[in-house]
């Protein structure tokens, strides 16, 4: 009588998916199929395929094998996603390097995650002679990297991933501290890609362009899922709002990322090439950091609806991704609706549910979490206590089953004994067509502890403090109501890559002896 203990083993290992066994599938049927199109051309998913074979037995000949890492410090190019490709055939973990770190940053997370393999750009290069690491095998994309590749077998190599093994360490970050290196795993990749499709009915035909960092999840996630699929990725070397807006113009695109702080360059380089669209079937992400009027003109300008996004790096499109703000609309307000395939709680300190209309913690389950902070155990078995990982995020829930977003658990404005959560008094000021950008951090105050005060970017010449306070009167708590407001222009907002305002930078300027 067999052990239905080990026959359980065998099943689920029979029932294991992997990113490089469904991209070798797309590549064998048909092979002439375009996978990856850059400035200097397209390239089949034949052509791609051989490539990555190439690369994972260099890589393999050289010790990586399953579970070990290699590092990538580049901008975005085609080499980049060939890597992905070639570890997750392998069963290794590309570690994504932030090129935007400061050297000790960067030190800090290659040594973290120990890579045996480090590939590089040209134009990177340098950043990482300044770096103390023990990577011994450096090879550079380029002419190295091409040479290489041609002496390399185009053999198929064996598929040695497991569905729940690694494949990319993604960094965050928090306000303070350095970097976390968060593990994703073949699985929760899959799952990301598969829920997105499926809440925004995006079809194999809709391509991808990736000009976000490939070192965030925004632009390995879509891409992963887009090359799983059949699809074209068109990668792009940053943010550039003539390309991107060439690319609309030409491409049928299923979702076009569009972050905070870039819209209005990217609707005048529109207007500037006099573009129509050639079909979009939505655009955006976090609404909840984009000025109302903003979205509401460029999904006018692209006929397609604004993405009402909320999910990080751990969680992927995921908890609360799957609403829509309809083209040429200004929103009333940015309630999510909650993704596909997962389940969300939303919890008090003692981690019980919270009725609704009331703040708690989410905490979420579902296969397209990652796997943990690398070499973290304190901090992953905090966040994933009770089986659920705790974001940190606090949200409402409503009657009709959809969230509002109120702030991070840990960024509170504690005045006067009353809780005040910046993006309440944000949210207010962004529905003003004179405001350009908005965003409200805390000061200590002798009497009340903190108060709130307000960092913004008028849209018009003659806006004034009072105009600000005024639009304020009326729509939030008395004691909710900025104690000042700064006047700064959108250069002057601080901004991580994913175009979060760093508001710890924002309260140091508070501190220093000539702010008021």
């Amino acid at each position: 009588m067999s052990n239905p203990q080990s026959d359980t083993t065998v099943a689920a290992s029979a029932a294991s998916l992997t990113i490089g066994g469904l991209f070798c599938h797309q590549a064998r049927y048909p092979p002439r199929r375009v996978a990856l199109q850059d400035a200097n051309g397209e390239y089949t998913y034949g052509e791609v395929n051989e490539r990555v074979n190439r690369l994972a037995n260099w890589l393999a000949a050289r010790g990586l094998s399953r579970g070990e890492r290699v590092a990538v410090l580049s901008e975005n190019r085609i080499e980049y996603l060939e890597a992905m490709l070639a570890a997750a055939k392998l069963g290794a973990i590309v570690a994504a390097q932030n090129w935007r770190l400061a050297a000790g940053e960067l030190e800090h997370c290659i040594r973290l995650t120990e890579p045996r393999i480090m590939l590089v750009s040209e134009r990177h290069a340098p950043v990482l002679a300044d770096v103390n690491h023990d990577v011994t095998t450096v090879l550079r994309f380029g002419q190295d990297y091409e040479s290489a590749l041609a002496g390399a077998s185009i053999a198929e190599p064996p598929n040695a991933a497991q569905g729940e093994d690694g494949l990319l360490i993604l960094y965050t970050s928090g306000t303070t501290g350095l970097p976390k290196g968060a593990l994703i795993s073949h699985r929760a990749e899959i799952a990301r890609g598969q829920t997105f499709y499926i809440d925004h009915e995006i079809e194999r035909e809709d391509a991808f362009v990736a000009w976000a960092p490939l070192f965030h999840m925004v632009s390995t996630d879509l891409s992963l899922a887009a090359l799983c699929r059949g699809s074209k990725v068109i990668v792009q070397d940053g943010y550039d709002p003539d390309a991107l807006a060439a690319v609309v113009g030409r491409e049928r695109i299923g979702w076009l990322v569009l972050m905070p702080g870039m819209i209005e360059s990217f609707i005048e380089a529109m207007g500037r090439g006099g573009i129509q669209p050639s079909g979009v079937k939505s655009c955006g992400c976090m609404a909840d950091l984009v000025p109302l009027h903003q979205i509401a003109e460029v999904t006018r300008l692209l006929d397609a609806p604004y993405v009402n996004s909320f999910g990080s790096t751990e969680t992927g499109s995921g908890p609360a991704t799957a609403g829509l703000i309809a083209p040429g609309t200004v929103a009333k307000n940015l309630s999510k609706v909650q993704s596909s395939y997962c389940e969300v709680r939303l919890v008090d300190a003692d981690d019980q549910e919270v009725p609704d209309g009331e703040p708690g913690e989410l905490a979420i389950r579902g296969p397209s979490l990652f796997s943990g902070y690398w070499q973290a155990p304190e901090v992953n078995a905090r966040d994933f206590r009770g089986g659920w990982f705790h974001m940190g995020d606090m949200f409402v829930r409503n009657p009709d089953g959809t969230l509002d977003f109120v702030d991070r658990r840990k960024y509170l404005i504690k005045s006067g004994g009353e809780n005040i959560y910046p993006a309440e008094i944000e949210r207010v000021l962004l529905a003003d067509a004179r405001i350009a950008d908005a965003v409200v951090v805390r000061t200590p105050d002798a009497r009340w502890g903190e108060v709130p005060v307000a960092f913004v970017v008028p849209a018009v010449d003659n806006l004034t403090e009072d105009d600000v306070l005024a639009c304020c009167r009326g729509q939030i708590a008395g004691y909710k109501m900025p104690k000042g407001v700064r006047f700064v222009t959108d250069a002057d907002l601080p901004r991580s890559t994913t175009g979060k305002i760093k508001r710890h930078e924002l309260e140091a300027q508070l501190k220093k002896p000539e702010a008021v």
